[in-house]
């Protein structure tokens, strides 16, 4: 009964000691299987399994990233003005006066109009024997309204002019101020300096002027 009972002990401790080696081998060939599944999956997609970095190749590198796209960027221009028709007035082969149109930036102001005026004739105005007396270099300094009287003051390019082709450019600014709205008269300044200007009657007369001091030179 002693032998017995004491195999039975021996027994019993073998067999655990089994166990947990069965536990352990079990245990490992998951992790081995584990291991070997995420080798597998590494080697599949082609990413490297080096133990230090290194420089990838420039073949293995994708194209975006060696060479970027620019992002695109969106413009928006800038309208136009509104620009309004006025008008100018020019001399015709006659000697007269002529009206003609300028599209002007909204509300036409003045200056700007004067300024249309003082650019002279278009290509193809001058091709139809229309032309300015205005010098190619006066220049509108400014230009304003009071109590429906212009005052124009200009630089002194407009004073080298003599004549009777003073009196054509004295009619061409007073016949282009007067057709805006409200305006009856023009006084002229020089480079700040109220001046007298001379009429078609040939007398040289403070402003303000009016168009019926240049009626022969009014349009037909």
């Amino acid at each position: 009964m002693t032998a017995s009972t004491g195999n039975g002990h021996v027994g019993n401790g073998r067999v655990a000691v089994a166990g947990k080696l069965g536990r352990l081998v079990a245990q490992a060939g998951r992790a081995t299987l584990l291991l070997a599944a995420a080798a597998f999956l590494l080697t599949g997609c082609g990413i490297p399994t080096d133990a230090n970095p290194h420089p990838l190749p420039r073949k293995s590198v994708p194209f975006n990233l060696l060479s970027p796209v620019a992002p695109t960027t969106t413009t928006t221009s800038v309208p136009s003005p509104l620009e309004v028709p006025v008008q100018i007035f020019l001399i015709a082969p006659s000697g007269h006066l002529i009206a003609v149109t300028r599209d002007v930036p909204f509300p036409a102001p003045m200056q700007m109009v004067l300024t249309a005026l003082f650019a002279g004739p278009t290509n193809a105005e001058a091709a139809g024997g229309l032309s300015s007396a205005i010098p190619s270099d006066a220049r509108v300094i400014s230009a304003f309204t009071s109590n429906g009287v212009a005052t124009v003051d200009m630089n002194n390019a407009f004073a080298q002019l003599v004549g009777p082709t003073q009196v054509d450019a004295v009619a061409q600014v007073v016949f282009t101020a007067t057709a805006l709205p409200g305006v009856t008269g023009v006084t002229f300044e020089l480079a700040g300096h109220d001046v007298e200007v001379p009429v078609a009657g040939g007398a040289q007369v403070p402003g303000p002027v009016t168009r019926l001091q240049f009626s022969p030179l009014a349009p037909l």
